[in-house]
């Protein structure tokens, strides 16, 4: 059994997810001590709790003091299944963190697998569904995983009710080499508001197409949502780049007192940041990305404007499990990243 301190580095969901996806991945029981201690409230959430229980579904996992707000649990996983899954979430946690922890296991099954997930579309905290859809997905099937997905309805804080199916055919991720970006070839995206004032999301587009003006105009697509397509009031922006050689992304979740425009700015000052630092993935891709390389049985790598502290706490847990060395040192743009086998 591998006891992982669930306070190590960041001490965030990202390892109770990923810890139960390795786990499931490896074979090797999983003791998680210390869940989210240091967040406030400690223990598991209902998106971390969701997630969980999804893994342990895929696996036929036994579990041992599972339970909301639990700060220690065992998972014991049995052999991975594909097949026709339903999760939700039951309230507005993450779709897309559910999908960080069943994905990579999914990939591991014997035959396809499908996922209908009921949660949060667009939530703070969270990669948002269009940045899954228009920046991750894209970057995933690059690695040769056939992965489909499609948005049903979308949901936010704090009911959530978003739902989204996913299908997945098994397979071994590809290595990846990026050296440089290459050439833009578009900058586009997407800016929604649900059950609101039109002209939040009309603000939200204009304020991105001027930060972004110094690499010609952005064609941002506007979604106005009424009570068939969504649950709930909310919104976001997601901006991305398609260069010659990869995807970058920058992206923020509308908040209740904060401005459109201020909305619009995060995620164009990310995505400018991204294409001046001349990187070859996101900050938040370089993160997500690291288990399917790690998966991938041969080197990769990739420059990031950062090697942030939650890719770290990342790559210290990949390693607990699989046989690879991830480094990080200083290239010509950012940091260059590399996943080795051992």
């Amino acid at each position: 059994m591998i006891t992982i301190d669930g306070s190590h580095g960041e001490g965030g969901g990202q390892l109770v997810r990923l810890g139960c996806a390795l786990s499931a991945l490896t074979g090797r029981p999983l003791r998680l001590h210390g869940v989210r201690a240091r967040r406030d409230p400690p223990g598991l959430a209902p998106q971390h709790l969701a997630a969980v229980q999804a893994v342990a579904q895929l696996c036929n996992a036994e579990t041992e003091g599972l339970a909301l707000r639990a700060q220690e649990f065992t998972f014991r996983p049995g052999p991975i299944q594909g097949g026709d899954y339903r999760f939700d979430v039951g309230t507005a946690g993450s779709i897309t963190l559910v999908l960080q922890a069943v994905l990579p296991v999914a990939l591991a099954a014997p035959a396809a697998s499908t996922f209908h997930i009921i949660g949060g579309t667009d939530v703070k905290a969270a990669p948002s569904f269009d940045y899954f859809r228009q920046v991750f997905l894209p970057l995933l099937q690059r690695l040769g995983l056939d992965l489909r997905v499609t948005l049903l309805r979308r949901g936010y804080y704090p009911r959530g009710g978003g739902a989204a199916e996913v299908r997945v055919q098994s397979g071994r991720p590809a290595p990846l080499a990026l050296e440089t970006p290459g050439a833009l070839q578009e900058l586009a995206g997407i800016a929604h508001v649900a059950n609101l004032p039109a002209h939040i999301v009309e603000r939200m587009q204009h304020t991105a197409v001027q930060i972004l003006a110094e690499y010609g105009r952005a064609r941002i697509e506007l979604q106005r949502l009424g009570h068939a397509e969504a649950i709930g009031a909310g919104g976001a922006i997601v901006l991305w780049a398609r260069l010659a050689n990869t995807l970058l992304g920058g992206s923020e979740v509308a908040q209740r007192g904060i401005p459109a425009e201020r909305i619009a700015e995060h995620a164009a000052h990310a995505l400018r940041e991204e294409l001046r630092a001349g990187v070859t993935l996101d900050i938040h891709a370089a993160d997500q990305l690291l288990i399917y390389l790690a998966l991938a049985g041969r080197p990769s790598h990739f420059t990031a404007r950062a090697y942030t502290s939650h890719a770290q706490t990342t790559a210290w847990l990949i390693e607990q499990f699989l046989p690879v060395r991830v480094t990080a040192g200083p290239a010509v743009a950012g940091q260059r990243i590399a996943v080795t086998p051992c």
